[in-house]
């Protein structure tokens, strides 16, 4: 009796799938067009770009002087007497209109118009943290989509081959050539190959609705084309304090840390009190000279010690809050960047040998148990537990680049990549 196991042919449609988009695919859906889609329908981006608009208003609001007060009054109206009520008889009443203007130092109007504009650097670093969070999470979804979809194709492949092999083993026992035990190690064989590809459908299906969340129902239905670049990334040597100083994290509590201190001056400037500055004009009766008043308002601040001071050094420790802050976010994030770093080369080197050891010598021994079967030397079953042990190398190694593809990913997209990004509103 002679039964094949081609498990070169699903072994190179694995990696057709691994290197790029299968022939019936005609519109595939590439990592960087997930990404594309992605941003572009990122609502969180359109709310952080309306945000920065709003400050950026503001901080022209903030830098003008306040509008002038329009002042109107009766002073002196008599309540009794023959005059009682009247607006002209008395010489001393008066029908005034005036104008009064509060003229804040030019150095605290330019110091509220820095202010709201530290905000807008604030939201738009936050902005660059969601971009990223948006590529690298779209990225990590599209990943499971790609190598659920080859894990499922060379599970399918084996399905159809097994099943020949079901074919063969029926004639080879009706001929007299094997013994039913073939055929059912066989059958059992398929059975097991199908609850496995139940289970990769079922991974398949969650892979394809993750991606959805990020690319819509209609792009993520499209297939996956690649191939991934995993095997590189700007990362590959020493962590560099000044790349990791341009993760969005450290930049948004940077930008806190300048509004701070932003903060800090302003209250420092509002030690010295604004003056408001008031004219009226006061009409009297026909009998009497009309009016004119000039006045100026100084706040007197009787306690700077309580009330100022405790402002400023209030702002200070805002800073210094901040800056600890920063500091400890930056040791953290280069903790995460070592570990994923340590993650990405441990899994090339895994994936290098599962690929060019472990896959070969599972392949060389399903060969062997083959040819012993054939010789009479072996029974079925071994050939078919060897058979087996062959795919699980073929999945395993599938499994590993994609667990190193995804701490790529996490890698490659801890700053954005603004090629694939549309452009913020408002930025400078």
């Amino acid at each position: 009796m002679s039964i094949s196991f081609p498990i070169d042919r699903a072994a190179l449609a694995a990696l057709m799938i691994a290197m790029g988009p299968p022939s019936w695919s005609a519109d595939p859906l590439t990592l960087v067009e997930a990404q594309r889609i992605a941003v572009g329908q990122s609502q969180q981006l359109v709310a952080q770009d309306a945000l920065t608009t709003a400050a950026r208003e503001q901080a022209v609001a903030a830098g003008q002087l306040p509008d002038p007060v329009l002042k109107l009054g009766v002073d002196n109206l008599p309540l009794n007497g023959a005059d009682r009520l009247s607006l002209t008889r008395d010489f001393m009443t008066m029908r005034r209109i005036g104008v009064m203007q509060e003229i804040p130092r030019a150095e605290k109007r330019q110091l509220r118009a820095e202010r709201f504009e530290r905000d807008a650097q604030r939201v738009q670093a936050e902005r660059q943290r969601t971009l990223a969070n948006v590529q690298r999470d779209t990225a990590l979804a599209w990943l499971d989509r790609y190598y659920t979809q080859a894990m499922r194709e060379l599970v399918g492949q084996q399905i159809e081959e097994t099943r020949l092999q079901v074919q063969s083993a029926d004639i080879a026992f009706r001929s007299g050539r094997g013994s039913q035990a073939d055929v059912f190690a066989a059958r059992a064989a398929v059975i097991g190959l199908q609850d496995r590809l139940s289970q990769v459908d079922r991974q398949l299906r969650s892979a394809g609705l993750m991606l959805a969340r990020w690319v819509g129902a209609a792009a993520a239905e499209r297939s996956p084309a690649g191939p991934p670049p995993w095997q590189s990334t700007p990362l590959r040597g020493e962590v560099s304090s000044e790349h990791l100083k341009q993760h969005p994290d450290l930049l948004a509590i940077s930008a806190e840390m300048d509004a701070f201190d932003t903060e800090a001056r302003l209250a420092q400037a509002n030690k010295r009190s604004d003056w408001s500055v008031e004219a009226s004009y006061s009409q009297r009766g026909s009998a009497y000279s009309n009016m004119l008043s000039i006045g100026v308002s100084i706040p007197l601040q009787w306690d700077q010690q309580k009330r100022q001071n405790r402002e400023v050094a209030a702002k200070l420790a805002m800073v210094n809050e901040a800056k600890a802050r920063y500091e400890d976010m930056l040791r953290s994030r280069e903790a995460e960047v070592r570990g994923l770093l340590n993650d990405w080369q441990t899994g090339k080197d895994r994936v290098a040998r599962y690929r060019d050891e472990l896959v070969p010598t599972a392949r060389q021994r399903a060969e062997a148990a083959l040819t012993a079967y054939r010789t009479g030397k072996g029974d079925l079953a071994g050939a078919l537990a060897a058979r087996r042990d062959e795919i699980d190398a073929h999945l395993q190694a599938l499994t590993l680049e994609m667990e190193t593809a995804r701490s790529w990913a996490q890698l490659n997209f801890l700053i954005p990549d603004h090629g694939t990004a549309t452009p913020a509103k408002d930025q400078p």
